[in-house]
Formats: C-alpha cells, sequence, structure tokens
C-alpha cells in the first residue's frame, strides 16, 4: 500500500435510540471476530454497545478503504498495512490484537506434490496466490524471499478469493496458493484432499507474532473511549472464553456464520485466534514490522514508534497484568 495521505470522513456511533453505541464493522467471510463472540455470550449487551455488520470484506485494503471512509468503525488489520497508512497520515490506532500466530496456528504456502518447487530457490518467476495484494500474506512472502537472497519482484502474486485457491492450486492457475491463518476451514479442505505440501508457514518466517488487528479511527476513540474500552475488554474475555471451551465456541462460531449466511462447517476447522491471553500487545508485535518498513525504506528511520500503531490502553486486563 502506498504512503498517501488520507482524508477521513466523520465517523457515526450512537444508535437511532439513544441507548447503545452501535460498532459497525465488515465480516470477514468465513471467520469470527472475538467481538461477535463477545456479543453472542451478552458481554456488550451489558455495556450499551450493539455491532451492526455492513457485508463483507475480502481483504485487510478493502477493510482500511471502508474505515477511512468512515464507513465501519472497527476492523480487521495487518500490522504492515497500518503502519502504512499510519505513515500516510491516516488517524487510525490498533486498539487490540485480533488474531496472531504461532506453532499451532499459522498461514500456509501449499504446491502440488509433484510441483518442481522443492527449495527457495525455485520460487524464482513462480505465480503465488494470495486473498489480498498489500495485506499480511503479501508482507510474509516478501520477508521469506529476503530471508533466502530473493527479490520481491522475483515472484508474481495473483489475488484470489480464499473459496477459490484449491481450485487455483489444482489447475495450475498459480504454482503456489496462500492460506492465512484465519482461513482454517480452507486449508484443512485443501489438505484433505491431498496430493499437496506445504512449502512454507508464516510462522516459519515471523515466529509468535500478532498477524491482525481490530483497528479502529481516532475520531471515534476520542468520542467514545469509555465504549472502547468495554469493547475491548469484552472482546479480550470473549476470546479467552474461546480458548478455554473450544468445543462449545465452534458451535457458536458455526451459529454466528450460519445467521450471516456462511458455510457453518467453517467452524469445524477453528482452533483459536493464536494470541496470548488476554488478547495483549508485546513489544515485538509492532516493532518487528517496524524494522522491516523501515529496513525497506517504506518509512523513515524512527519515523513512528509502536505506540504509534497499536496500545493496550483500553484492554483492562493491561492493568491487571501489571500488579
Amino acid at each position: 500500500m502506498a504512503c498517501e495521505k488520507f482524508i477521513e470522513c466523520p465517523v457515526r456511533a450512537q444508535a437511532p435510540d439513544g441507548n447503545q453505541v452501535v460498532i459497525r464493522y465488515l465480516n470477514d467471510p468465513g471467520a469470527v471476530r472475538s467481538f461477535e463472540i463477545a456479543e453472542a455470550l451478552g458481554f456488550l449487551k451489558d455495556k450499551g454497545i450493539r455491532i451492526e455488520s455492513k457485508g463483507d470484506s475480502h481483504g485487510g485494503p478493502e477493510t482500511l478503504a471502508a474505515l477511512l471512509s468512515g464507513s465501519i468503525d472497527a476492523g480487521g488489520i495487518a500490522t504492515p498495512a497500518v503502519i502504512n497508512a499510519v505513515a500516510g497520515g491516516a488517524k487510525i490506532l490498533c486498539v487490540m490484537p485480533a488474531l496472531g500466530i504461532n506453532k499451532d496456528i499459522n498461514s500456509k504456502l501449499f504446491v502440488l506434490d509433484g510441483s518442481s518447487i522443492k527449495a527457495p530457490s525455485d520460487l524464482k518467476n513462480k505465480s503465488i496466490a494470495v486473498n489480498a495484494i498489500g495485506a499480511h500474506l503479501d508482507y510474509s512472502i516478501r520477508e521469506y524471499l529476503r530471508m533466502h537472497g530473493l527479490n520481491k519482484d522475483d515472484v508474481k502474486l495473483v489475488k484470489v478469493a480464499g473459496p477459490k485457491l484449491d481450485q487455483t492450486l489444482r489447475e495450475r492457475q498459480a504454482d503456489l496458493v496462500a492460506v492465512g491463518a484465519w482461513q482454517g476451514s480452507i486449508a484443512t479442505a485443501i489438505a484433505a484432499k491431498g496430493g499437496v505440501r506445504v512449502m512454507f508457514t508464516d510462522y516459519d518466517v515471523l515466529g509468535d507474532l500478532v498477524l491482525g488487528n481490530i483497528v479502529m479511527n481516532k475520531t471515534f476513540i476520542d468520542q467514545h473511549p469509555r465504549i472502547v474500552r468495554e469493547f475491548v475488554t469484552a472482546s479480550a474475555k470473549a476470546g479467552d472464553w474461546a480458548s478455554a471451551h473450544p468445543d462449545e465456541a465452534r458451535k457458536m462460531l458455526a451459529d454466528i456464520l450460519k445467521k450471516r449466511g456462511d458455510d457453518p462447517a467453517a467452524a469445524a476447522a477453528w482452533s483459536g485466534y493464536g494470541l496470548p491471553r488476554h488478547a495483549l500487545y508485546r513489544d515485538r508485535d509492532v516493532k518487528f514490522w517496524l524494522d522491516v518498513l523501515e529496513r525497506d525504506d517504506k518509512i523513515k528511520p524512527g519515523q513512528l514508534d509502536p505506540k504509534d500503531i497499536a496500545t493496550n490502553k483500553y484492554n483492562a486486563y493491561a492493568e491487571i497484568s501489571r500488579h
């Protein structure tokens, strides 16, 4: 994403009845955010918050555009995209991690079993299908290439919607397909059909790291600091509940997906959000990407600090963790 100057529109939060604050968002097809679980558990209603879906998003750049236009109040966006946007003047802030990667939960790069791609050097002049250009998978692939002495221009990235990744790989429309950690049902289905292998994962490249964030417009945050705090803390609490009760969580996810018109079967592949307890940021979660983007001359050295990008300020568990 280019570091251009962003012009933002006014935000709307107050519900027509004046009793609740409405937080608008875009669905991630096949995935359920922790704040959706918080609503299902009644955590948000108790705090005077109602969430309202404004349709589907097919990648961070689309969500970012909606957030900056003022058509939504909260969205899931990868850290590098947020950094680029803030560097370009966007008044947004990551208020909590949405999804992380670890040795068990990660994004996978699939190739066909018979592919000639065996080593990193074999990727030169190959094509890789990703859900969005300029988002998490894009930057993870760039970092993998750099680690192995290749340039980002040595491969061609092709934008392909998640449900079409399996077909894209098997019909050889791309040499590899990247399946995000948030697309667990797609990865499970691809692996179950057989005839494929994992070339590498984003965990191989990044280690334990926050993958995506719940991002809000600073105008909304300034207008509703208490609501943001309640929203973030309730979402973190819901994420902890889901991790502690995975079977119940999968049933709830299936119900949420069914109600929004998604395939409830996707919930069976859910294995967690890949985040530390209470969904708190660690120093490395943002600093890693700041260092990468400085190295790649996307931002100036020292231009941004981690606190300009993400904060634990609105997560009540941060105070508990300090004591």
